[in-house]
């Protein structure tokens, strides 16, 4: 078996610098390799397998070090994430034997894990709100507000997303494929609201019509196009889980028909259309 294409080996760092290697196609798992007193932290119920020498301990928040005030600090770092559509828990995974060892964390949905260093990225990260997986322990889990009301209204995401900062490791989960591109200064993409994952900071994030009328009433492609600007990098998945969700749910219902999520014509358009 060739080696995988995202994999890493150490060098230094703040937060610790954990080893790592993403494992599958579409359902993807990233195993962590630990020296002795290194941890991994990861959301509640993605943990896969480990070896007896790493001990789990659940805590509030993101369990990183930056929750200062004691309890009230961590409550409130929990409930950022409860905001964000985390658990008010995660749990941190730490090696306390000797020589290395390993433990492994899934996706809950079809797609792509991607690891991202932020100390490559500035040290910010801005993701969809359910999109973090696991971490290398030091970074810190945050909210991200849309200061634009239309793009807080209708951005997909709504006003509130992830941010994610440090200068370690993340793994953040995509749906279906996923596209990194680099955004020139100036240069502007236009991406379907869901299929926004990611983007850094230097990205201004906002909304331009799809269209005309026609193309509102009939296109199925919603009223916006996320409108992102450079400079910087943005991260595009091709299946949103909430797409995904919606057509189960449709084929569940027997409805069937391709109306697209943001046709506004509903159960009109599956009439029109013979369905």
């Amino acid at each position: 078996m060739p080696p995988s294409p995202w994999s890493h080996t150490r060098s230094d760092s703040v937060a610790d610098d954990i080893d790592f290697e993403i494992k599958g196609d579409d359902l993807q798992f990233v195993e962590i390799e630990l020296d002795p007193g290194e941890s991994a932290v990861a959301e509640a119920g993605a943990f896969v397998w480990k070896d007896a020498s790493v001990q789990m301990t659940t805590v509030f928040g993101d369990g990183s070090a930056d929750q200062g005030g004691g309890f009230m600090g961590k409550l409130l770092g929990a409930g950022k994430r409860l905001i964000t559509g985390e658990s008010l828990f995660t749990t941190v995974f730490t090696h306390t034997g000797s020589g290395k060892a390993r433990v492994a964390f899934a996706s809950p949905t079809p797609g792509s894990i991607l690891p991202l260093n932020l100390g490559q990225l500035g040290g910010t990260l801005i993701c969809q709100k359910d999109s973090f997986l696991a971490a290398a322990r030091g970074v810190s889990i945050g909210l991200h507000f849309q200061r634009r009301v239309m793009t807080g209204l209708f951005g997909g995401e709504g006003f509130i997303m992830q941010r994610l900062e440090g200068d370690g490791w993340v793994f953040v989960q995509m749906g279906g494929a996923l596209v990194e591109r680099e955004l020139a200064p100036g240069e502007e993409l236009h991406i379907d609201t869901g299929c926004l994952a990611a983007y850094t900071p230097g990205v201004d994030f906002d909304l331009v019509m799809a269209g005309g009328v026609k193309s509102v009433l009939f296109g199925g492609e919603g009223l916006f196009f996320a409108r992102l600007r450079g400079p910087g990098k943005v991260w595009i998945q091709s299946l949103p889980f909430a797409r995904l969700a919606g057509r189960m749910l449709q084929a569940a219902n027997h409805q069937g028909g391709n109306q697209g999520e943001g046709s506004i014509l509903g159960g009109l358009g599956r009439m029109i259309d013979g369905n």
